[in-house]
Parts: structure tokens; sequence; C-alpha cells
């Protein structure tokens, strides 16, 4: 029965790449610079990246409020909150964490491309997957911070209770534990979250991309 089925399919539901079907229209819509100008600001997509507990979405939270103060429009995309909707059906292996980068990145693209300010909070390990980020959004839009806590105070601060459940073998694939991470080599800006509170650690990123993104 399913060969005779398959046999009465029309030709054009037969396996293909149906991207040759696709016909992008980037260049036909409304560019950024057109919204910047709009909103009166540059777009930049800020990628903080380090360890979990090392402070990226409290620092995260404090600079979008800092921002939004003083008038600039911000979105930030935060990974316990994209793993519970977007990219709520992908693990943590090498293979699922690149494409929860992937689609980060590409959704990042396009608010940076609406002329919006995204701060994005995401371990991404690797300087590969970090490097692949970059390529999606684009160099000149992207700035690299690194938040930076020793794996020891992340597991005395253990927010989440995460790194004792790792060290029990709860948890598997966990940055740090039984996954590594690559630290970055030459990020646009490292914050060591060991030696500042995060109100601290806030201005001075605000402090480091105001000149970017002022219009």
């Amino acid at each position: 029965m399913i060969e005779i089925v398959l046999n009465y399919l029309p030709l054009h539901l037969e396996m293909k790449d149906y991207t040759e079907n696709i016909y992008p229209i980037f260049d036909q819509l409304l560019q950024k610079e057109a919204k910047e100008r709009m909103l009166n600001q540059h777009a930049k997509a800020l990628w903080m990246t380090g360890l979990s507990g090392s402070g990226k979405s409290t620092i995260g939270q404090y600079l979008e409020a800092q921002l939004h103060k003083e008038g600039y429009l911000t979105q930030m995309l935060d990974g316990d909150n994209i793993r519970s909707g977007l990219n709520n059906n992908l693990s943590f292996t090498a293979s699922d964490r690149k494409e929860n980068i992937r689609r980060i990145a590409e959704v990042s693209k396009l608010f940076v491309n609406c002329g919006i300010i995204t701060l994005n909070c995401f371990i991404s390990p690797t300087k590969e997957i970090r490097d692949y980020a970059k390529s999606i959004i684009g160099e000149k839009h992207f700035l690299e911070i690194f938040i930076n806590a020793p794996l020891e105070e992340c597991e005395v601060r253990d927010v989440k209770g995460l790194y004792k459940k790792a060290r029990k073998g709860e948890i598997k694939n966990f940055t740090g534990i039984d996954s590594p991470y690559e630290a970055p080599q030459n990020p646009d800006l490292e914050i060591r979250t060991d030696q500042m509170t995060i109100q601290e650690s806030a201005d001075k990123i605000y402090k480091f991309i105001l000149p970017y993104i002022q219009f």
C-alpha cells in the first residue's frame, strides 16, 4: 500500500532541495539605516558569554534598564527564555548547541536590522560557536563581551542549583563540569564579576558601548 501511494505522488513532492524555490527580498526591504535614523541610535548586538552563574543575564537586565532610561530601544535575549520557547526542542549536545546559537543569531540579526540594540546572554562555550554567531549577525554589528567569573565562584553562587546536579551526574553535558568552556582570548570587553558588583559591571558595559550606539 505504501509503495502504491508513493508511486502516485506528484513529481513536485519528490524529495529534493526546496531552497531552490526560495527568493529572498532583503535588498528590497527598508534598510537598517533608515530605522536607526528614526530611533536615533545605532544598532549593535552585544554578545555576553560566560559560565552559568557568571552574571550574564543579571547584568543584561541592569544594562537594559539603564539603556531604556537613556532613551535607547533594546531587546534582551536570554538562554533560559529562548530554550523555553523557540528552542525548546534542542538538547545540550554539540550539534544542538550549534543549532541553538544559529537560531539565536538569526533572531538577533533581525532585531539589529530593525535598528534595535540587542543584548544576547548565552554561555556559547566555544570560540567556534561564537564566531559562527558573529558570521551570521555580521562582524561590524557584533561586540563580544566576556562575563568572567572563575568556575569556583560560579559554583559557590550556584543560583539555579545546576552545578550541584551536574556534580551528581544528574545533568549531562554541563559547561564547566563535563563539557568544556573556551574563554575568549580577545573579547571586545571583559567584565570580572568576581571583582565588581552587578551595577558596576553594567555601568562599565554602558560606558563602553555608548560610542558605538550614539547616533
